[in-house]
């Protein structure tokens, strides 16, 4: 009877695994490890196991040969959930109902906050110890930053880690610049000031005051993207996501710098630089602006402008000199501003998504383990690269990749990406390179197009870490909570009637009555609440 029992309550225990892989190959702790405090400690095995995965980015069936190979690696398969509507929408019902998957992929800021809150996620550290040795490696103090209040890890970030690579930029036609006389500059690395910017754009207003027949205008935006817009101009006078004043944090709107910027982008209007449409074009309608070669210049993410510069490739009249034909991003330096402060490159040490282990599970060692996988190289350069002798190769030490690899997702990259599996899913993906040096991203930094590379070469020292300041503000569904909407909707509002004021004075005007409905909706009481969220964040860090 011993005996039997015995034997009953080891299969128990070791339900759905076997001890097939070593610490070393898998990440797994010894079989005597005790249990934690999240779940029952299992030994390191690679028995057929199947998970449910909510992921809120993609909703793709787990069967593609990345996939598979990633279940042939670690015993693991996935039933991937994803709704067709708002993931947030579900993510609450989910939280609601007590219908939890096992795993999930939740965006950083108020949903994952209330997952926690909840008890609806499980603590990691003690499953980290003991069954994460690729997590601690290459999470290193990241797991230190993502934290809660409590001091326990409820997520595992992807995207993360700061990496030098530029957002924002002041996009122009390369070919345009040359015929502008800014030859010099087009591709050596050095900024325009901020006279030489309008120099510029008084240039080309005189140059061409229509192409093909349509009024052209030196610079248009995105309506539909007015945080690309801001975040260039704030790039371009190095300001911060929050204005340090006196050891308090105050909003962006406070900083001295936001009405000289203010200021700058109303001259240009006022001297008819800028389209007289652009706070009400659409994505469609900005694209075929930028295509039709009747605009110079645009603010934005340098990725934003692929369609347009697909276009004007095509119709460039000389084919051998079509990727002059491109806008390509440079820096304007501001008046007064350090060149090399700016601020044009925002982007968060501690990624966008958090991966965690739900209460529902019922292995979460198993689960650390096959995020351990994931975390690790080995698992990197699977599922961002593809498969070793398929996608790539190793030579001489370093990964290669395959040509037809960069032939399929130029000619169809989601189609590609579904079809191989190849960054379909970027679950706890890490910024930079590998030991070898090669990026863990393959199609997003191995290959640069000739646009990616200037912006590198013109713009990545502007890069800094939001981080500190992410997610400052009051939490979801308080009253604090709707202050904040209400201020940031009093932002919005008056953001694009300053800059097409009549004149300076009546943006300024603008300016002080937007900062007195603001500090009327709550904002003072709202920075204070930042103000405390900073310090205890940087007391949780130390």
């Amino acid at each position: 009877m011993i005996v039997v029992l015995s034997l009953l309550a080891a299969c128990g225990s070791n339900k759905g695994s076997d001890a097939s892989s070593s610490p070393s190959e898998s990440g797994a702790a010894s079989q005597s490890a005790a249990p934690s405090e999240s779940g029952s400690a299992s030994p390191a095995d690679d028995k057929p196991i199947t998970f449910t995965f909510f992921d809120k980015n993609v909703g793709d069936a787990f069967n593609n040969p990345v996939a598979q190979e990633i279940t042939k690696r670690t015993g693991v398969s996935l039933e991937i959930q994803q709704p067709t509507g708002n993931p947030s929408e579900k993510l609450n019902l989910m939280l609601a109902s007590n219908d939890l998957p096992d795993l999930m992929s939740i965006g950083r800021g108020d949903i994952l906050d209330k997952y926690i809150a909840a008890g609806a996620l499980l603590p990691l550290n003690d499953l980290i110890d003991q069954y994460g040795p690729h997590i601690k490696e290459m999470y290193g103090d990241m797991l230190n930053k993502t934290r809660s209040a409590d001091g326990k890890n409820y997520y595992l970030a992807n995207w993360y880690g700061l990496e030098q690579y530029p957002i924002f930029g002041f996009l122009m036609r390369m070919n345009v610049l040359e015929e502008l006389g800014a030859g010099d500059k087009i591709n050596n690395g050095q900024p325009f000031t901020q006279q030489e910017f309008v120099d510029l754009l008084k240039k080309y207003q005189e140059k061409y005051p229509t192409v093909n027949g349509k009024k052209a205008y030196p610079f248009t935006f995105n309506g539909e993207n007015i945080g690309a817009v801001k975040g260039t101009f704030k790039g371009m006078y190095g300001m911060m996501p929050y204005y340090e004043n006196n050891g308090q944090l105050q909003s962006e709107v406070k900083d001295p710098k936001f009405i000289e910027m203010i200021k700058f982008m109303n001259s240009l209007y006022t001297q008819g630089f800028i389209d007289p449409e652009w706070a009400t074009n659409k994505t469609q309608q900005y694209e075929q602006k930028l295509s039709s070669g009747a605009i110079f210049a645009t603010a934005d993410a340098f990725w934003n402008v692929g369609n347009p510069n697909t276009a004007l490739k095509q119709a460039a009249a000389d084919q051998a000199k079509k990727d002059a034909a491109q806008f390509y991003p440079y820096k304007v330096v501001a008046d007064g501003a350090d060149a090399s402060k700016l601020t044009y490159g925002p982007k968060s040490s501690l990624g966008w998504d958090g991966i965690g282990i739900s209460k529902s599970n019922k292995d979460p060692a198993r689960a650390i383990r096959f995020l351990d996988f994931l975390a690790s190289e080995e698992g990197q350069y699977l599922m961002m690269w593809g498969i070793e002798g398929v996608h790539w190769d190793m030579k001489d030490g370093k990964h290669v990749p395959r040509q037809e690899v960069f032939d399929g997702f130029d000619k169809d990259w989601a189609g590609y990406s579904t079809k191989t599996g190849i960054r379909k899913w970027t679950w706890a993906v890490k910024n930079g390179p590998g030991t070898d040096g090669t990026p863990y991203d393959l199609i997003g930094r191995y290959r640069q197009d000739p646009v990616s590379s200037l912006a590198i070469k013109n713009l990545a020292d502007t890069s800094f870490d939001t981080a500190p300041y992410d997610n400052l503000g009051p939490s979801g569904g308080t009253p604090e909570a709707i202050m904040q909407q209400k201020v940031t909707e009093i932002g919005d509002k008056y953001f694009p009637r300053m800059v097409m004021a009549p004149s300076e004075a009546d943006a300024v005007k603008l300016y002080d009555k937007m900062l007195q409905e603001m500090e009327t909706a709550g904002l003072s009481k709202l920075e204070k609440i930042y103000t405390d969220n900073y310090a205890k964040r940087m007391e949780l860090w130390k």
